[in-house]
């Protein structure tokens, strides 16, 4: 068929064969000017599909695909000018082939559907077809009620002036369309409903408007078309005619109702009308994609495009300008796949080639598209909200006249526009442009068609929340359609749907992106279809206008290009593959291509007919057919040996069967004829037998029969009488029962009536006391901050699901009173029947006594027979009267036994009745109780998950408006480009963090300082190595500074000791006192001011270096110095004060003596001082050289101390050398990347552990101070108390001549109240100091948990004890902000989030315990509810810090799930922790590479180790065991979802042995929470759905018992992730087999009742709603010590 004539069906051959040869998708791009045919030869495209593939079902598929046409036709082509059956809509069908290429469905997507050609029509042009198909069927009695007439009646089918198209008869034409719509499914109830809402269309059309002034208008009272209109719609007459002239205004505070013009109306109404038919014509299309689908998998497909061609009137609006930017869009793909791809093509193969010149529209197309181009400047216009047509033409002419050679204006009109597109130049009016871009329609109008009675009309109306078809309506009437599975867009429920509604240019933009990549990942082949002439004539060819369109759909540049290329072309190897059946064996080379080109040379002689490329063979016209022609001889003459073959054996074999088959009818036949006569006589003997016993059976039987009746007369008879004697009890009976019951319902129904009247009354009272209550919370609430309005909604809707548990509980209440009156009313009968019981027994007893009485009597008869012998009568009268009372009583006592029988069996029966009813009701409460309370709790779950995701969309937020306000400070405040310094306490602090912390915040400090443009830069080696190296020499020099310093302290605690153990020698000099202080303050003075240069030379020295890794240690030793020099300070005070003591004592001695008294003292004191001055000095030399020769000796003492440290320190760093060395060298044979992850590891493991061995260091030498402290308080008190005790034994005489001691004043302990007092200036330096500064690790490690909680929560109780609420607020606010600050600074570190995380959990476990509420103070003791704040209610700022955890919680889990996503799907799949059982790769993927790296990749033992690391950090930060649950139970789904997500996603990892790894894996994961007791925080349960799918990788597969149980195994999985698994599975081995694909549809079938999501993967970015359980804590807070180390002194203890 290629070798003919072109020929539609050709193209479609082609299309077909290299499908099914490649199988690769094809397309069939039909393109053409308006009325050139293109509609026609998709339809004969369609045809050839289905005639040559055929169906693989029943179904007859290829009929429906054919029957989509009509349909299609009749409501999307119209009459134009230029064709009488002119498609108004583009559209794109993929037919479906399964894998033997039949066909098994379809698929459509419409574009662009014109909908203003159902308002309007031009001259000679028509509306759609289904409309003058229904006016001319509107005879037909089924369409009596839609009321229609003829088209010329009608304002929407008459404008035109041309109803009638010659030789088309619209009746026979609506017949088809109705056949066409039974044959797709669309039921006939269906097709009234769509013929309804046509009709009602028309009728809308001749609504008329009559104007009462220029501003409203009416519509007559009762109008004949629009009552038609709403009878068919179903809607409220009232209504659509109000909304019909009217429309509603929406402001921020009120709504108005506006009358609007009878233009307005007018174009209300068909902007209506337009919006109804876009919105049928989405259904219709929805339907036939419904009835064309198919549940078979689809292997490929051919795409059918059908779209409007190049166009062009006299008056060109929106719709013309999007139908040639499509075509332009066509003609651009065309170009690209004919003359740019197979140019370039050739190049790369190396082929001669001379380039050929074409047209390209590129330009064309930016003009439309790109930025600031005419769709863009159309949408920006839309968006304003005074934007005209004119002012965008405006905007146009001034953005692209003059500049754009293909734009050009008009000269004689301001409001058009000229466009030179591929084919023609296309004048375009702009008039109508921006309310057709816009596609409004008024939102009233709408609401009363979606409240109709009409069931369809609604389901029209559904996408405006759900996406029910995957088209959207445009304005301009047509419909760029997606895949039906699009989902809806959410907004929220106050907004209409035209706030977040696409402009109909973006809409189409868009669709035809998702087209041109539809067409680009196919294979095209191409319909050029050439209109004839311009006036619709037969036989009328115009060779000019030919040739115009030729050349401009460049078919002309495409035949140049086929007559000098190579169309055909193979590579090597697939040309081997192909043709290896036309080669010998000796012509099979190793080297393919050689192979190649040695056949083509023998089989093709012209060798101008191919050409050898580098890879490829390409083949001019014809070659590739001469070829496959070679071949199919070839095969041909091998299929006519191996039939010769075949058939003579074939032909023997039947031989030999026949005959032996004649050969066994024989044996047959021969011993069924000697059966058949020994049958014979067994029959004859049998029947005369038969005959014997039948004749005595029908005696026997006439006998038993009348037998049977006598008897059964006789039981009748009986059973009568006994029935009649037992009714009579019986009614007697139940008359009491009935009596009974009505007594006790008139009884109930009287306290019924007043209970309802109380509780009336009751409620009344409590509405009255609600209502004063709620004015008063309206009045507190208007106080109340917005953020509390913001969420009001939430606490109401937790209000009613705690106000619906308690009625349940009241409910649940009231059934159980009611059981136990049923259970009162059991047992009062009970009682009842067990009287009747014991008066039947009494009666019988009484039956006994008178058969006894007839037995003493009897024995009375016996004595005197003697004595009445001759009374013979009266004795058998006796006799016989006692026979007969005894018979009579015998009866009786049987009868009574009898009804005792019964009674006792309908008690049994009644109590086991009410046995059962009271357990069936019990358990149907529980049930019920049980039910309605998981759905309360689910309820609650997930308002309180709406709630935290609200707080999480509020901190973002949050963070982006402070973003926004930096950006706008940085951009008011542009910084000099230059150096600036960095605050070296900033860089200091941030220092403590790991090495790859330190360097991202060093470079962060970087862009802080410089210029924000400048880069980061890469991390070398080289680099690492030298501050590796500086990071060793600060640690020395840390030492050194160390041991100095210690050095100094010995110094000043060995002077102490010497003062204190000095003897005391009680001399009279009172200088000689004064010069040991002035030897103190000497020494005091010396120490400080080495201590001051100690100081400078560290600050030197580490001033350079501020952020080397070495500055925490270095700070930490500043703060010791500073503490040291604070403490000389307090003892230097310490002397003054005593000094000044001494002197208060020597002027309180002088009075007490006379003034001559005070002469001789003095004389006598400066006696001993001219005489004791040598000896003085002698003593104070000595002294002197002592001390001196103790220091020398200390300081020897200290070098050779010294230098045995720094022996060992150079053996132990020549040891750390020796280990960086062999660390580098295994380093260096890492990758780069893994090279320095793996050094920066190291260095952060290094340096942590130092650290830690730091702050130890540190505290130890604070618990040494401390104690030596405590020893000098103990000394310095006994000191004082001997010398009080001295004092009061010495005369006043001795008082003169001895020296006057220091006194220690002791100082009396406080009895502290638990609160921190503070400065009010001093508050950012506290929230600095508490929690800006704060290191988490020193903290966590040496200090007790939640300090900085418990201290702010100190420093709130006084500012509450001292009533200030500025205070109160000012810390609560500068607390909150302070955290926030921290964590949007260190968000991505995990111990400080889960640090601040424990603290503002138990800041908020404080503020309750604390708050005096009782519910709060169960749990206190006596002295903690004497803490109670006192002044202050804080349940507002409570609020605040609960949602401020849910922060820190949601950032604590993303922080975790970044850390672990890398790590889970190495450890928990690829990794094998099972040796050898992945061993043996899946069948089928032998050649694929192991995705499992050796070296380098995570382990389930890396898992294990972060999750360790996780809850170690978590529990030495003191967080809540309850809180530590749930975030256990988050981690532990995030690495569920994580792993069966990508379960799901790879094929290699669907395989029995990988399910054993993951049942392992997960059974390790099982054994931690058994180690760390964390079974029952529920973080099994999330591992549940993996678990299942492990199993579902390991149990059988083949029989429906197996499915059974798949079924009732994977409860946890949905549907999607079963029959994903089962089509993933792939064999390990030979010995296993794949899912077959009947038992895959078996599950399907045993699962299609569960009600589970469509969705396949596993949402991993979901969080579980956390709660903070309350705490309390039984930490006492006046014991509470505040460390040294926080640099708080400034606050004090209360």
């Amino acid at each position: 068929m290629g070798d003919m004539d072109p020929h539609i069906f050709a193209v479609a051959e082609e299309a077909y064969k290299q499908m099914a040869r490649d199988e690769r998708n094809q397309s069939i791009i039909v393109s053409g000017e308006s009325g050139a045919g293109k509609t026609v030869s998709a339809k004969y495209a369609m045809r050839y599909f289905a005639t040559v593939s055929g169906s693989a079902s029943e179904a007859n598929v290829e009929e429906k695909v054919l029957a989509s046409n009509p349909i299609m036709e009749s409501i999307g082509n119209a009459k134009t000018t230029r064709n009488d059956n002119s498609s108004r809509f583009g559209k794109y069908i993929e037919i479906g082939f399964d894998k033997r290429y039949r066909i098994i469905g379809a698929n459509m997507r419409t574009y662009l559907l014109e909908k203003s050609r159902v308002v309007f029509q031009a001259e000679e042009e028509r509306n759609y077809h289904i409309f003058y198909q229904l006016c001319a069927s509107a005879k037909l009695p089924e369409f009596k009620m839609l009321r229609l007439e003829n088209a010329d009646n009608f304002h929407y089918t008459k404008q035109g002036g041309s109803p009638v198209i010659e030789g088309v008869d619209d009746a026979k034409e609506m017949a088809h369309t109705r056949q066409a719509c039974t044959l797709l499914g669309i039921s006939e109830s269906y097709q009234m409903g769509i013929f309804r809402i046509l009709a009602g269309i028309l009728h809308l059309g001749n609504v008329g408007f009559t104007s009462r002034d220029s501003d409203s208008c009416t519509i007559p009272p009762k109008h004949e078309p629009l009552t038609i209109f709403c009878d068919l719609m179903g809607v409220d007459y009232e209504e659509m005619c109000h909304w019909l002239c009217h429309r509603k205004l929406a402001t921020t505070t009120e709504t108005y109702i506006k009358p609007i013009s009878k233009l307005q109306a007018t174009n209300a109404r068909d902007a209506l009308a337009k919006h109804i038919y876009a919105k049928l014509f989405n259904w219709i299309v929805d339907h036939v994609n419904r009835a064309l689908h198919s549940a078979i998998k689809q292997h490929s497909f051919i795409g059918v495009l059908d779209i409007y061609g190049f166009e062009t009137f006299e008056i060109n609006s929106f719709e013309q300008f999007c139908i040639n930017y499509a075509n332009e869009k066509l003609q651009q793909q065309f170009n690209m796949h004919v003359f740019k791809l197979e140019q370039e093509e050739y190049m790369k193969e190396q082929i001669p080639w001379t380039l050929i010149d074409f047209y390209d529209n590129q330009p064309c197309i930016n003009l439309i598209e790109s930025k600031l181009g005419i769709l863009d400047l159309l949408d920006e216009e839309c968006k304003m909200p005074k934007g005209t047509d004119d002012t965008w033409a405006q905007k146009l002419y001034n953005t692209h006249l003059n500049k754009c050679a293909l734009f050009e204006k008009p000269r004689l009109s301001n409001k058009a526009f000229i466009i030179q597109h591929f084919a023609d130049k296309v004048e375009y009016q702009c008039e109508g442009f921006l309310e057709k871009n816009k596609d409004t329609v008024f939102e009233e109008q709408i609401k009363v068609l979606k409240s109709s009675k009409f069931k369809m009309l609604p389901e029209l109306f559904q996408d405006d929340e759900k996406a029910i078809s995957p088209t959207s309506a445009i304005s301009s009437g047509r419909v760029p359609l997606t895949r039906a599975s699009s989902k809806p867009t959410k907004g929220k429920p106050g907004q209409t749907a035209k706030e977040h509604k696409k402009t109909v240019g973006h809409q189409f933009r868009n669709s035809l992106h998702l087209l041109m990549e539809t067409l680009n990942a196919t294979t095209p082949h191409y319909v050029r279809c050439i209109k004839p002439n311009d006036f619709k004539f037969p036989f009328t060819f115009d060779e000019k206008r030919a040739v115009q369109q030729l050349r401009a759909c460049g078919v002309l540049e495409t035949i140049r290009i086929s007559a000098a290329g190579f169309p055909s072309r193979w590579t090597y190897q697939e040309f081997f593959s192909r043709y290896r059946v036309l080669m010998k064996q000796k012509d099979v080379l190793s080297d393919r291509k050689q192979t190649c080109k040695n056949v083509l040379e023998k089989l093709i002689v012209d060798q101008d007919k191919y050409q050898f490329g580098k890879t490829k063979i390409f083949f001019r016209a014809g070659q590739v057919a001469y070829l496959e022609k070679l071949r199919a001889d070839k095969l041909r003459a091998a299929c006519i040996r191996i039939q010769k073959t075949i058939r003579g054996w074939l032909l023997r074999k039947k031989y030999l069967r026949m005959r032996r088959a004649a050969i066994a009818v024989q044996r047959y036949v021969r011993g069924y004829q000697a059966r058949c006569y020994a049958k014979f006589l067994r029959r004859t003997r049998a029947a005369t037998i038969i005959q014997k016993y039948w004749r005595m059976y029908v005696v026997r039987r006439r006998y038993k029969i009348k037998r049977a009746a006598t008897v059964v007369l006789q039981s009748y008879l009986r059973g009568y009488l006994a029935r009649n004697r037992y009714r009579k009890m019986l009614r007697q009976h139940k008359a009491v029962i009935i009596q009974k019951w009505v007594r006790g319902w008139l009884a109930r129904t009287h306290y019924k009536r007043s209970m309802q009247a109380i509780i009336y009354l009751q409620c009344c009272f409590r509405r009255m006391m609600a209502k004063r209550e709620l004015k008063k919370l309206k009045i507190e609430a208007r106080s109340v901050e917005r953020y509390k309005k913001l969420h009001i909604g939430m606490e109401n809707k937790i209000m009613q699901l705690q106000r619906k548990v308690d009625e349940q509980n009241k409910d649940y209440k009231c059934l159980l009173e009611k059981l136990t009156n049923l259970e009162g009313v059991y047992n009062s009968e009970t009682e009842k029947l067990r009287s009747d019981l014991e008066r039947l027994h009494l009666s019988e007893e009484e039956a006994k006594i008178a058969t006894g009485r007839v037995l003493s009597l009897q024995e009375e008869i016996a004595k005197l027979r003697k004595d009445l012998e001759q009374t013979q009568s009266e004795k058998k009268c006796i006799e016989e009267r006692a026979d007969r009372y005894k018979q009579e009583t015998e009866q009786l006592v049987s009868n009574l036994k009898e009804e005792n029988t019964l009674l006792k069996q309908e008690k049994e029966a009644l109590n086991h009745r009410i046995v059962e009813q009271a357990k069936e009701m019990t358990e149907t409460m529980e049930k019920k109780l049980v039910e309605e309370t998981k759905q309360l709790e689910l309820d609650l779950n997930d308002e309180r998950l709406r709630y935290q995701n609200l707080l999480n969309e509020f901190s973002r937020l949050e963070e982006r408006y402070d973003d926004l306000k930096e950006e706008m400070t940085l951009m008011v405040n542009v910084p000099k480009p230059g150096h600036k310094r960095t605050d070296s306490t900033h860089s200091s602090n941030e220092s403590e963090y790991t090495f790859s912390s330190e360097i991202a915040e060093t470079e962060d400090i970087l862009l802080r300082t410089e210029e924000p443009s400048e880069k980061k830069v890469p991390l070398d080696m080289s680099l690492f190595l030298k501050l590796q190296k500086r990071v060793t020499e600060l640690e020395q020099e840390k030492q050194v500074m160390q041991d100095e310093l210690d050095r100094k302290e010995e110094l000043v605690l060995r002077s102490k000791a010497k003062e204190e153990e000095r003897p005391q020698v009680r001399g009279a000099e009172l200088e000689y006192e004064s010069l040991k202080r002035q030897e103190l303050e000497s020494e005091n003075k010396k120490l400080k001011n080495e201590l001051n240069e100690l100081r400078k030379a560290l600050s030197e020295k580490s001033a350079p270096e501020v952020t080397a890794p070495g500055a925490p240690a270095y700070r930490v030793l500043m703060e010791q110095l500073t503490s040291v020099s604070e403490e000389l300070d307090v003892r230097k005070e310490e002397v003054l004060i005593l000094r000044s003591q001494l002197v208060s004592q020597k002027e309180a001695i002088q009075p007490k003596n006379t003034m001559t008294d005070s002469t001789i003292l003095l004389e006598d004191v400066q006696k001993m001082k001219d005489k004791g001055e040598i000896a003085q000095a002698y003593i104070g030399l000595k002294e002197t050289n002592r001390l001196l020769e103790s220091q020398l000796q200390s300081q020897k003492r200290s070098h050779e101390n010294e230098a045995e440290a720094l022996r060992g320190e150079i053996q132990s760093l020549k040891e750390e050398n020796n280990r960086q060395q062999q660390l580098l060298a295994q380093n260096l044979q890492l990758p780069p990347e893994a090279r320095i992850e793996a050094s920066l590891q190291h260095e952060i493991t290094r340096l942590t552990n130092e650290n830690l061995d730091l702050m130890e260091q540190l505290e130890k030498q604070d618990k040494t101070v401390r104690k030596l402290k405590k020893q000098l308080k103990v000394f310095a008190k006994k000191i004082g108390e001997l010398e009080v005790g001295q004092m009061e034994n010495i005369s006043p005489g001795q008082i003169i001549d001895e020296p006057i001691r220091p006194v220690n004043i002791p100082r009396k302990e406080k009895d502290f109240q638990g609160m921190l007092e503070y400065k009010k200036e001093d508050e950012q330096k506290l929230v600095k100091n508490l929690i800006l500064e704060l290191k988490p690790r020193g903290v966590a490690v040496n200090l007790i948990p939640g300090l900085p909680a418990y201290i702010l929560f100190m420093c709130v109780r006084h500012a509450d004890y001292l009533n200030d609420d500025q205070k109160v607020r000012s810390l609560l606010t500068s607390t909150i902000n302070s955290i926030k600050k921290v964590l949007k600074k260190r968000g991505d570190d995990f111990e400080t989030v889960s640090f601040w995380l424990s603290n503002t959990c138990r800041f908020l476990h404080c503020l309750k315990q604390y708050s005096g509420e009782e519910g709060f103070m169960k749990h206190n003791t006596s002295r903690q509810n004497e803490h109670c704040l006192t002044n202050f209610d804080l349940a507002e700022y409570r609020q605040v810090l609960s949602d401020l955890a849910i922060q820190i919680y949601q950032q604590l889990v993303r922080v975790l799930e970044n850390i672990l996503q890398p790590m889970i799907v190495s450890g928990m799949l690829e990794h094998e922790t099972i040796q050898g059982v992945s061993g043996v790769k899946p069948t089928g993927l032998r050649k694929r590479t192991s995705s499992i790296a050796d070296e380098g990749t995570y382990t389930l033992d890396s898992i294990l180790r972060q999750l360790n690391s996780f809850h170690s950090v978590m529990c030495q930060h003191g967080m809540d065991p309850e809180l530590i649950k749930q975030v256990v139970k988050q981690m532990f789904y995030i690495v569920g979802a994580i792993t069966l997500n990508n379960l799901l996603l790879r094929k290699d990892m669907c395989s029995w042995s990988k399910g054993m790894q993951i049942r392992y894996n997960v059974s390790q994961l099982e054994e931690w929470l058994r180690d760390k007791n964390l079974m029952n925080s529920g973080a099994k349960e999330t591992l549940e759905p993996l678990i299942q799918a492990a199993q579902l990788l390991q149990v059988k597969k083949k029989t429906d018992d197996d499915a059974e149980a798949i079924c009732s195994m994977c409860n946890a999985l949905t549907t999607a992730q079963i029959v994903k698994v089962l089509n993933l599975y792939t064999p390990v081995n030979e010995f296993e087999e794949r899912v077959s694909v009947s038992f895959i549809r078996t599950i399907q079938m045993r699962l299609r009742d569960r009600k589970d999501s469509p969705q396949l993967l596993m949402d991993a970015k979901h969080i579980f709603p956390v709660t903070f359980p309350f705490n309390p804590s039984s930490l006492a807070l006046e014991t509470i010590q505040i460390p040294a180390s926080l640099g708080l002194g400034f606050i004090s203890r209360v």
